[in-house]
């Protein structure tokens, strides 16, 4: 199956949020339809320091949250131990961002398709007592009458952990802190309770090689407080999802059943690739699945130039799933493309059951 994607958004559309910086990559969006039936992206937007010193690396940081001041941390190469395009690693082990994200907000118009607006300041930053090394990977949920953002903060104390915001507006936010602890990503909410509950999926991920990182189900009364955690979708062995996977969009509900579009990944290094596919919870009871994509086929694959070719080569990262207003049959896909670019496709409820077999 080849589905072609559509770029929706680049580096260059974005304009850098400090100066003698640059944007390297514009990804991973949370995204729902408001009221006036619009889509409202909140992109992640990687920015990094131009110039660099001689004997040292720059890693950006930020230094208070009134009007996104940062700074950069000066790194002796002397105590680095290897490196790659986005991280440091330091002799004693721990790990340096050499670029930093924030979420600005994006309008498209009702097909979804098609850009009509793009804040020109940071909409949603890191602040310095949790998120100093940048927030990544929103997703939005609508519940009632709210919205509620789970994104990943990075700092030094905390690691890698999710957090959580609630809006009315999509403009607004109030913060409600970390829900996840490190080292805990790609959590996503279930558009409704179930049994009285509030369900999430989120990837934690541990130190000790036991398993893979894969996906789990959590529980909450509040939102604030998970527990009754349980492995969910497993990495599976010889398949596109060898090495780990995790949640992509929240859950889409079906008649058949609570649709999950996922990320997983095959090979490491320079030879790793992410793909996208899909599961089918029962609507009652999420823990019971019932049809999931076949280990040898993903749903997608990165096909085109811009999901081949990037800041990280061989990725799609689907991070927001819509219904269609014209088709309530078919899904508008986006995703993050190489770590660079934002993508839409277009796909029907029938293709992707059509992509999954029963489990």
């Amino acid at each position: 199956m080849v589905i072609r994607s559509k770029i929706l958004l680049k580096p260059g559309d974005m304009k850098s949020s400090l100066l003698d910086w640059k944007v390297v990559g514009v990804l991973n969006p949370g995204g729902t339809r408001f009221r006036n039936g619009k889509i409202v992206l909140y992109a992640r937007v990687a920015e990094a320091p131009i110039h660099h010193r001689k004997n040292s690396e720059m890693c950006p940081v930020i230094v208070s949250e009134e009007e996104y001041k940062a700074t950069t941390e000066k790194i002796n190469r002397r105590k680095i131990e290897r490196k790659n395009k986005s991280m440091i690693f330091l002799k004693d082990k721990i790990c340096k961002l050499t670029n930093i994200s924030h979420f600005r907000k994006v309008i498209l118009d009702k097909s979804g398709l098609n850009v009509e607006y793009i804040d020109p300041l940071p909409t949603f930053v890191g602040c310095p007592s949790d998120s100093e090394y940048g927030v990544e990977d929103a997703r939005i949920t609508k519940i009632k009458n709210t919205y509620y953002m789970t994104y990943v903060a990075v700092s030094d104390r905390n690691g890698i952990s999710t957090s959580l915001a609630k809006s009315k507006d999509l403009e607004n936010w109030t913060q409600l802190g970390l829900i996840f602890q490190e080292q805990n990503k790609d959590a996503v909410l279930f558009p409704e309770k179930i049994k009285g509950i509030y369900v999430a999926l989120n990837r934690p991920e541990s130190s000790f090689a036991f398993s893979k990182p894969s996906i789990w189900i959590s529980y909450s009364r509040d939102l604030l407080f998970w527990g009754k955690e349980k492995s969910l979708l497993s990495a599976r062995k010889d398949s596109w999802e060898s090495e780990k996977n995790g949640a992509g969009a929240p859950p889409i509900k079906t008649k058949h059943g609570w649709i999950v579009i996922y990320h997983g990944v095959r090979g490491r290094n320079k030879n790793r690739v992410y793909s996208a596919g899909a599961a089918l919870l029962d609507l009652k009871n999420p823990e019971k699945v019932l049809a999931r994509t076949p280990t040898s086929k993903p749903l997608l694959k990165p096909s085109t130039n811009c999901e081949k070719k990037g800041f990280i080569n061989n990725v799609v990262f689907p991070t927001a799933a819509i219904y269609d207003l014209k088709n309530p049959k078919d899904l508008l896909i986006y995703s993050g493309g190489a770590d660079s670019v934002i993508t839409v496709r277009k796909l029907t409820l029938k293709e992707i059951f059509k992509n999954m077999e029963r489990v």
